[in-house]
């Protein structure tokens, strides 16, 4: 199987690497030859501040706020890219290196235009952290009094300041490392160097695909999220207005930590009660079209599988790709214009659920569409565009209003001066309550894919997943690789379920096939994997992929609380798998409002004319060159 991983910073040494010894404020240690003096301090318990370091990306070494003394050296060296490649002493602590710690800051701030208290970073900043860490009390050099650099809002998802930004070059290492786009640079040198778009034009008019990753990265206030909190509040307090939710899993399993718990604790029922307080008339759940997306995406599969085996329809494009992440759609529209075709024609959940709830909701609701306000909670700053597409209006009006993140939506819970994990539990509200837990894992890498199998594996051969895979664990398309690739052998087929008799006449054209799937997350491993597809490699043999354009899938969105790490998506993604793990279904085709929805509203079933119109979409190629 092959994998594709992006950069990591912390140093992973071979199996006959040297060992050394290392002596760290009197504590002896021995380390592989190569890891950083960083890395050997964590490994005892030793904290040394760090800026511009992060375990997501590559090392940097510019901000030198990480500096140790090394017995015999010249000068205090930067701990985070100073590798141990012989006996060495550190002392991490001493009044040489408190001082020169303290200048680094008192420079910075010297170049840092804001006021702490209306900036949305206020109280979770790293350079505001370090300042109170190291009794910075008064700005020793100066401070900026007048801004720079104008505020960039030209993109409907991310604000840049650069007047906040102090270089430490996190965001240009994202874009770059974990997502392959590039989107951002380090222009001109020495005190006029500053982080740039390409010939500084606005955001929304370079190759951006929204991710948000440069936010998750930054530790400043430079780069923030687009706040429609304030219109959405303007919403809420109209009594003309019915406002209503989604909350995708992503959130559920990352709002806890704005409110000061453990990352991975889910607060799914108590964020039900936080947003009935907030004043939403109705709160859902898009796992419900988390579900209607598996059925109309897998459906899909089975129908372009059906013309190249059967039909040898060799204009058919395999294989199929995902399109439920906005990040990875642009990218595609931006990087890959060759393959659109191979993207699902499904819309994302968010976008369905928009779709149905100002048709099939209002008019059982009896409420005027036009007088619906559809608010999404997602963890993902490209679902801001996603949402502002222009085809994104198969209602008849916006399908969704407005995209809030995990972050945007804790803050209008502080507002209201609710502490979210002391509430009361309650469910979602009916027709759209309880989902399945094949929608909860769509926040995981793989989970997207996961889901799919489920129903697939069930619908072909008659039998329940759990004859294939125990509890319906679908463990070979999980993982932390970059990108992977899995095999599933369809050893014997059953009946065509009533909800797709009107595609296919048999599964006999399936029996003694093999599935081939793969799973990729951030956009620089979809990068690999794209040039694997074009030049014939494994890849391309795929019958189905599953691309997520953030480390983690959905869990590390750019939505998502501040900060991020491999450990924090880790428990989130943890917490995920247990979300899905007691939910009572766990299988997209038995969830029974989607079934409900086949039978009352889209008639035609799978990819029939109806669903076609409400949850099916077109894309654009953008290309690389934009005006």
């Amino acid at each position: 199987m092959q994998t594709a991983t992006h950069s990591h910073s912390t140093f992973i040494p071979g199996p006959d690497a040297a060992m050394i010894d290392i002596s760290i404020d009197g504590i002896e240690l021995k380390v592989a030859q190569g890891t950083s003096i960083l890395d050997a301090a964590r490994q005892v318990g030793v904290r040394i501040p760090t800026l511009c370091h992060h375990d997501d990306l590559c090392t940097a070494g510019v901000c030198r706020i990480c500096v140790v003394e090394v017995e015999g050296a010249r000068t205090l060296q930067a701990s985070c890219a100073t590798p141990v490649t012989q006996p060495i002493s550190v002392k991490t602590n001493t009044p040489k290196v408190r001082s020169a710690r303290r200048h680094i800051i008192d420079l910075l701030l010297a170049e840092h235009y804001g006021d702490c208290n209306t900036c949305k970073r206020n109280n979770n900043c790293e350079l505001q952290s370090l300042a109170a860490e190291y009794g910075v009390d008064f700005y020793r050099f100066g401070h900026p009094t007048e801004p720079k650099y104008a505020i960039d809002r030209s993109s409907p998802s991310i604000v840049r300041d650069m007047n906040k930004c102090v270089l430490c070059r996190r965001c240009v290492r994202a874009c770059e490392e974990l997502q392959g786009v590039g989107c951002l640079t380090v222009a001109s040198r020495s005190s006029r160097a500053h982080v740039a778009t390409f010939a500084s034009k606005p955001l929304a008019n370079v190759v951006c695909i929204n991710c948000g990753q440069c936010i998750n990265h930054c530790p400043t206030g430079a780069l923030t999220e687009l706040d429609q909190t304030d219109e959405v509040w303007t919403m809420i307090e109209d009594p003309t207005k019915h406002v209503v939710i989604q909350t995708a899993p992503s959130p559920r399993a990352g709002m806890g930590e704005c409110f000061g718990l453990e990352p991975g604790t889910p607060v799914t029922q108590q964020l039900n009660t936080a947003l009935k307080r907030v004043g939403f008339d109705a709160v859902f759940d898009t796992n419900h079209t988390a579900d209607l997306t598996i059925i109309e995406e897998g459906t899909e599969l089975i129908l372009r599988l059906y013309k190249a085996l059967v039909e040898k329809d060799e204009s058919v494009k395999l294989p199929q790709f995902t399109s439920c992440s906005p990040g990875w759609v642009k990218y595609m529209e931006h990087f890959h214009t060759n393959r659109l075709d191979h993207l699902s024609s499904a819309k994302s959940p968010q976008q369905m659920f928009g779709s149905l709830l100002k048709t099939y909701y209002a008019e059982k609701k009896g409420v005027d569409p036009a007088d619906m306000v559809v608010v999404a909670l997602m963890p993902c700053t490209a679902k801001k565009f996603e949402c502002n597409r222009p085809e994104m209006n198969s209602s008849g009006f916006k399908d969704v209003d407005y995209g809030l993140t995990t972050r945007e939506l804790a803050g209008m819970i502080k507002e209201s001066g609710i502490d979210l994990p002391k509430l009361p539990e309650a469910p979602f509200d009916a027709p759209f309550g309880e989902a399945s837990g094949a929608g909860a894992i769509f926040g995981a890498t793989g989970g997207v894919m996961e889901a799919a199998l489920r129903s697939v594996i069930e619908m072909v051969t008659g039998k329940q997943v759990e004859d294939f895979y125990d509890h319906a664990n679908i463990l070979p398309v999980r993982g932390i690789e970059g990108a992977r690739l899995a095999e599933i052998p369809i050893t014997e087929v059953g009946p065509v379920p009533d909800l797709l008799k009107h595609l296919v006449p048999n599964w006999d054209w399936l029996k003694g096939a093999t599935l081939k799937v793969g799973v990729v997350h951030g956009t620089a491993n979809a990068k690999q994997v794209m040039e694997d597809i074009e030049a014939g490699g494994p890849f391309s043999e795929c019958h189905f992929i599953e691309f997520m354009a953030c480390p983690g899938g959905c869990l590390g969105g750019g939505g998502q609380p501040i900060p991020t790490s491999p450990e924090i998506r880790a428990k989130r993604s943890q917490a995920i798998y247990q979300i899905d793990a007691n939910y009572a279904v766990r299988k997209s085709h038995e969830n029974p409002m989607v079934l409900q929805l086949y039978q009352e509203f889209l008639t035609d079933g799978p990819c029939g004319h109806i669903s076609h119109h409400h949850l099916h979409t077109h894309y654009q190629a953008r290309g690389k060159f934009i005006g």
